[in-house]
């Protein structure tokens, strides 16, 4: 009887685990795939250091634009 019991309180238990964010976990081993984009967009950030009149939005989004191709197949085969 107790190990009923015991059986149902850990399944309650289980569920209540939380989950691993995968992207975030996929984003990190895409980023070696993705240097170039990383490297135009630190130079913009050194070129333009103390200009308050300029920014680096599209090289930023150009990196993350490449990490998300990357991410994207493999995501989706990790979602339940």
């Amino acid at each position: 009887m107790m190990t009923f019991h015991r059986k149902r309180i850990e399944a309650f238990f289980k569920g209540d685990v939380e989950p691993v964010d995968q992207k975030k976990y996929l984003e990190d081993s895409s980023k070696p795939k993705c240097v170039r984009p990383l490297i135009e967009y630190q130079a913009c950030v050194k070129r333009i250091e103390g200009d308050e009149t300029k920014h680096c939005t599209g090289q930023y989004f150009d990196y993350w634009h490449c990490i998300d191709k990357a991410v994207a197949p493999k995501l989706f085969d990790k979602l339940k």
